[in-house]
Protein backbone atom coordinates (compact mmCIF):
# COMPACT_ATOMS: atom_id res chain seq x y z
CA UNK A 1 0.00 0.00 0.00
CA UNK A 2 2.75 2.27 0.64
CA UNK A 3 4.66 2.08 -2.65
CA UNK A 4 1.20 1.85 -4.38
CA UNK A 5 0.97 5.69 -3.05
CA UNK A 6 4.39 6.09 -3.48
CA UNK A 7 4.94 5.22 -6.96
CA UNK A 8 1.38 5.78 -8.61
CA UNK A 9 -0.20 3.09 -10.21
CA UNK A 10 2.84 1.61 -11.89
CA UNK A 11 3.71 -2.04 -11.58
CA UNK A 12 5.62 -3.06 -8.50
CA UNK A 13 5.43 -6.58 -8.67
CA UNK A 14 9.02 -6.92 -10.53
CA UNK A 15 10.22 -3.81 -6.89
CA UNK A 16 8.11 -5.92 -5.02
CA UNK A 17 9.69 -9.16 -5.39
CA UNK A 18 13.57 -7.54 -5.32
CA UNK A 19 12.71 -6.65 -1.72
CA UNK A 20 11.20 -9.52 -0.44
CA UNK A 21 14.48 -11.42 -2.00
CA UNK A 22 16.75 -8.87 -0.45
CA UNK A 23 14.66 -9.32 2.92
CA UNK A 24 15.34 -13.58 2.80
CA UNK A 25 19.02 -13.09 1.86
CA UNK A 26 19.34 -11.07 5.23
CA UNK A 27 16.85 -12.80 7.48
CA UNK A 28 18.01 -13.67 11.14
CA UNK A 29 20.83 -10.91 10.67
CA UNK A 30 21.10 -7.84 13.01
CA UNK A 31 21.61 -4.18 12.03
CA UNK A 32 25.99 -3.71 11.47
CA UNK A 33 27.69 -0.86 12.91
CA UNK A 34 30.49 1.31 11.03
CA UNK A 35 33.51 -1.03 12.72
CA UNK A 36 31.76 -4.19 11.44
CA UNK A 37 31.51 -3.13 8.18
CA UNK A 38 35.39 -2.14 8.00
CA UNK A 39 36.11 -5.67 9.26
CA UNK A 40 33.89 -7.92 7.46
CA UNK A 41 36.04 -8.97 4.38
CA UNK A 42 32.45 -9.44 2.37
CA UNK A 43 32.31 -5.97 2.36
CA UNK A 44 35.72 -5.19 1.59
CA UNK A 45 35.10 -2.98 -1.43
CA UNK A 46 31.84 -1.88 -0.84
CA UNK A 47 33.17 0.11 1.62
CA UNK A 48 36.35 1.21 -0.15
CA UNK A 49 33.86 2.46 -3.11
CA UNK A 50 31.91 4.52 -0.55
CA UNK A 51 35.21 5.78 1.08
CA UNK A 52 36.92 6.97 -1.88
CA UNK A 53 33.93 8.37 -3.67
CA UNK A 54 32.67 10.18 0.06
CA UNK A 55 35.76 11.81 0.11
CA UNK A 56 36.25 12.61 -3.54
CA UNK A 57 32.97 14.78 -3.21
CA UNK A 58 34.95 17.37 -0.81
CA UNK A 59 38.73 16.53 -2.01
CA UNK A 60 37.65 17.61 -5.56
CA UNK A 61 37.60 21.03 -4.92
CA UNK A 62 34.37 21.93 -6.10
CA UNK A 63 33.43 24.25 -2.62
CA UNK A 64 37.08 25.82 -3.04
CA UNK A 65 35.76 27.51 -6.34
CA UNK A 66 33.79 29.35 -4.69
CA UNK A 67 36.90 30.74 -2.96
CA UNK A 68 37.78 32.27 -6.27
CA UNK A 69 34.21 33.46 -8.12
CA UNK A 70 34.02 36.84 -6.56
CA UNK A 71 37.76 37.81 -7.36
CA UNK A 72 37.05 36.45 -11.29
CA UNK A 73 33.95 38.16 -11.47
CA UNK A 74 35.74 40.91 -10.72
CA UNK A 75 37.81 40.54 -13.20
CA UNK A 76 35.75 39.96 -15.51
CA UNK A 77 34.19 43.70 -15.28
CA UNK A 78 30.88 42.68 -13.44
CA UNK A 79 29.64 45.36 -11.57
CA UNK A 80 31.09 45.09 -7.55
CA UNK A 81 27.11 45.22 -6.40
CA UNK A 82 26.30 42.55 -8.79
CA UNK A 83 28.62 39.52 -8.17
CA UNK A 84 26.53 38.20 -4.99
CA UNK A 85 23.80 37.65 -7.25
CA UNK A 86 26.29 35.85 -9.90
CA UNK A 87 27.37 33.98 -7.26
CA UNK A 88 24.35 32.99 -6.42
CA UNK A 89 24.16 31.77 -9.91
CA UNK A 90 26.50 29.24 -10.06
CA UNK A 91 25.05 27.57 -6.52
CA UNK A 92 21.87 27.94 -8.57
CA UNK A 93 23.96 25.85 -11.51
CA UNK A 94 25.34 23.41 -8.91
CA UNK A 95 21.61 22.60 -7.28
CA UNK A 96 19.85 22.01 -11.19
CA UNK A 97 22.46 20.20 -12.44
CA UNK A 98 22.25 18.00 -10.00
CA UNK A 99 18.30 17.39 -9.93
CA UNK A 100 19.12 16.96 -13.50
CA UNK A 101 21.31 13.75 -12.82
CA UNK A 102 18.94 12.42 -10.66
CA UNK A 103 16.61 12.40 -13.86
CA UNK A 104 19.12 11.02 -16.00
CA UNK A 105 20.55 8.34 -13.52
CA UNK A 106 18.78 5.38 -14.49
CA UNK A 107 19.30 5.95 -18.39
CA UNK A 108 22.98 7.55 -18.22
CA UNK A 109 24.25 4.82 -15.53
CA UNK A 110 26.39 5.25 -12.74
CA UNK A 111 29.39 5.19 -13.79
CA UNK A 112 29.41 6.98 -17.37
CA UNK A 113 27.63 10.19 -15.18
CA UNK A 114 30.58 9.24 -12.32
CA UNK A 115 34.01 9.11 -14.62
CA UNK A 116 32.46 11.70 -16.88
CA UNK A 117 32.09 14.29 -14.22
CA UNK A 118 35.62 13.62 -12.47
CA UNK A 119 37.51 13.97 -16.49
CA UNK A 120 35.74 16.98 -17.13
CA UNK A 121 36.40 18.51 -13.93
CA UNK A 122 40.46 17.34 -14.13
CA UNK A 123 40.00 19.24 -17.56
CA UNK A 124 38.59 22.55 -16.34
CA UNK A 125 41.01 22.30 -13.59
CA UNK A 126 43.95 22.48 -16.16
CA UNK A 127 42.41 25.29 -17.81
CA UNK A 128 41.39 27.08 -14.84
CA UNK A 129 44.84 27.24 -13.49
CA UNK A 130 46.17 28.71 -16.94
CA UNK A 131 43.78 31.15 -17.35
CA UNK A 132 44.14 32.45 -13.81
CA UNK A 133 48.24 32.53 -14.33
CA UNK A 134 47.26 35.03 -17.14
CA UNK A 135 44.90 37.17 -16.15
CA UNK A 136 46.52 40.50 -16.23
CA UNK A 137 48.84 39.45 -19.48
CA UNK A 138 45.11 38.35 -21.60
CA UNK A 139 42.31 41.01 -21.24
CA UNK A 140 39.63 38.04 -22.12
CA UNK A 141 41.38 35.39 -19.99
CA UNK A 142 39.10 36.50 -16.73
CA UNK A 143 35.84 35.61 -19.36
CA UNK A 144 37.91 32.00 -19.47
CA UNK A 145 37.92 31.80 -15.59
CA UNK A 146 34.61 32.47 -15.66
CA UNK A 147 32.86 30.09 -17.89
CA UNK A 148 35.66 27.62 -16.09
CA UNK A 149 33.95 28.35 -12.68
CA UNK A 150 30.76 27.33 -14.33
CA UNK A 151 31.76 24.33 -16.19
CA UNK A 152 33.70 22.99 -13.24
CA UNK A 153 30.68 23.49 -11.36
CA UNK A 154 28.13 21.75 -13.63
CA UNK A 155 30.20 18.90 -14.45
CA UNK A 156 30.29 18.22 -10.67
CA UNK A 157 26.69 18.61 -10.17
CA UNK A 158 25.94 16.17 -13.17
CA UNK A 159 27.69 13.56 -11.65
CA UNK A 160 29.46 12.97 -8.25
CA UNK A 161 27.02 15.52 -6.89
CA UNK A 162 23.97 13.15 -8.25
CA UNK A 163 25.53 9.85 -8.21
CA UNK A 164 27.79 9.50 -4.90
CA UNK A 165 24.13 9.71 -2.35
CA UNK A 166 22.70 6.54 -4.29
CA UNK A 167 25.42 4.19 -4.20
CA UNK A 168 25.06 2.88 -0.67
CA UNK A 169 21.94 1.94 -0.98
CA UNK A 170 22.27 -0.02 -3.98
CA UNK A 171 25.71 -1.91 -2.70
CA UNK A 172 24.93 -2.59 0.44
CA UNK A 173 21.93 -4.45 2.11
CA UNK A 174 19.02 -3.54 4.84
CA UNK A 175 21.44 -4.63 7.26
CA UNK A 176 24.42 -2.29 5.96
CA UNK A 177 23.07 0.91 5.07
CA UNK A 178 22.56 3.06 8.23
CA UNK A 179 26.10 2.32 9.09
CA UNK A 180 27.21 3.05 5.06
CA UNK A 181 25.58 6.21 5.55
CA UNK A 182 27.50 6.85 8.72
CA UNK A 183 30.47 6.41 7.01
CA UNK A 184 29.42 8.72 4.37
CA UNK A 185 28.25 11.12 6.43
CA UNK A 186 31.28 11.16 8.44
CA UNK A 187 33.47 11.58 5.52
CA UNK A 188 31.75 14.31 3.81
CA UNK A 189 31.69 16.88 6.87
CA UNK A 190 35.19 15.48 7.85
CA UNK A 191 37.00 16.00 4.17
CA UNK A 192 34.74 19.90 3.68
CA UNK A 193 36.54 20.81 7.14
CA UNK A 194 40.13 19.76 5.79
CA UNK A 195 39.55 21.41 2.38
CA UNK A 196 38.49 24.72 4.71
CA UNK A 197 41.20 24.84 6.62
CA UNK A 198 43.72 23.71 4.34
CA UNK A 199 43.09 26.23 1.43
CA UNK A 200 44.13 29.43 2.16
CA UNK A 201 47.67 27.88 3.16
CA UNK A 202 47.24 25.78 -0.69
CA UNK A 203 46.87 28.94 -2.45
CA UNK A 204 49.61 31.06 -0.09
CA UNK A 205 51.89 28.02 -1.70
CA UNK A 206 51.04 27.41 -5.21
CA UNK A 207 49.27 30.24 -5.97
CA UNK A 208 47.99 30.46 -9.58
CA UNK A 209 48.52 26.88 -9.82
CA UNK A 210 47.00 25.87 -6.25
CA UNK A 211 44.36 22.98 -7.98
CA UNK A 212 46.88 20.50 -9.08
CA UNK A 213 46.02 18.98 -5.58
CA UNK A 214 42.56 18.75 -6.61
CA UNK A 215 43.26 17.92 -10.05
CA UNK A 216 45.37 14.46 -8.78
CA UNK A 217 42.25 13.81 -6.85
CA UNK A 218 39.65 13.98 -9.68
CA UNK A 219 42.13 11.96 -11.84
CA UNK A 220 42.97 9.24 -9.06
CA UNK A 221 38.71 8.87 -8.33
CA UNK A 222 37.84 9.34 -12.52
CA UNK A 223 40.86 5.76 -12.60
CA UNK A 224 39.12 3.80 -9.55
CA UNK A 225 35.77 4.70 -11.31
CA UNK A 226 36.85 3.03 -14.26
CA UNK A 227 38.65 0.00 -12.69
CA UNK A 228 36.79 -0.87 -9.53
CA UNK A 229 33.83 0.37 -9.58
CA UNK A 230 30.75 -2.29 -11.37
CA UNK A 231 27.58 -0.21 -13.42
CA UNK A 232 24.51 -0.76 -10.61
CA UNK A 233 22.14 0.62 -12.94
CA UNK A 234 19.34 -2.17 -13.91
CA UNK A 235 20.44 -4.09 -11.71
CA UNK A 236 19.09 -6.14 -8.59
CA UNK A 237 20.79 -5.43 -5.38
CA UNK A 238 21.92 -9.66 -5.34
CA UNK A 239 23.55 -9.72 -8.37
CA UNK A 240 25.47 -6.46 -7.68
CA UNK A 241 26.03 -7.98 -4.32
CA UNK A 242 27.39 -11.10 -6.48
CA UNK A 243 30.32 -9.01 -8.50
CA UNK A 244 31.16 -7.19 -5.27
CA UNK A 245 32.02 -10.97 -3.47
CA UNK A 246 33.49 -11.79 -6.88
CA UNK A 247 36.25 -9.04 -6.26
CA UNK A 248 36.37 -9.29 -2.48
CA UNK A 249 36.85 -13.03 -2.65
CA UNK A 250 39.41 -13.48 -5.66
CA UNK A 251 42.47 -13.04 -3.56
CA UNK A 252 41.17 -16.18 -1.63
CA UNK A 253 40.04 -17.82 -4.72
CA UNK A 254 43.80 -17.52 -6.03
CA UNK A 255 44.89 -18.86 -3.40
CA UNK A 256 42.86 -22.36 -3.46
CA UNK A 257 43.84 -22.47 -6.90
CA UNK A 258 47.37 -22.60 -6.20
CA UNK A 259 47.42 -25.10 -3.61
CA UNK A 260 48.52 -28.58 -4.80
CA UNK A 261 46.71 -31.33 -5.55
CA UNK A 262 46.43 -33.07 -2.47
CA UNK A 263 45.75 -29.95 -0.55
CA UNK A 264 42.92 -28.98 -3.01
CA UNK A 265 41.40 -32.98 -2.16
CA UNK A 266 41.73 -32.00 1.88
CA UNK A 267 39.91 -28.99 1.46
CA UNK A 268 37.07 -30.11 -0.90
CA UNK A 269 36.48 -32.81 1.92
Amino acid sequence: AALQKLRGNSDLSAELEEMLAEQAAVKGQRAKNPWELFRNPALRWQVVSIVVLSSAMQLCGNDSMYFYAAYVFQEAGIPQDKIPYVVIGTGSCELITSVTCNMIIDYAGRRPLLLGGYIFMAGWAIVFMVALSQQTQISWMPYLSMACIFAYILSFGIGPAGVTGVLPTEVFDQMSRPAAYMICGSLLWFNLFVVGTAFPFIVKSLAHFCYVPFLVVCVCTALYVGFFLPETKGKSFLEISEEFKKRNFKAQTRAVFYKGPEEIKSTVL
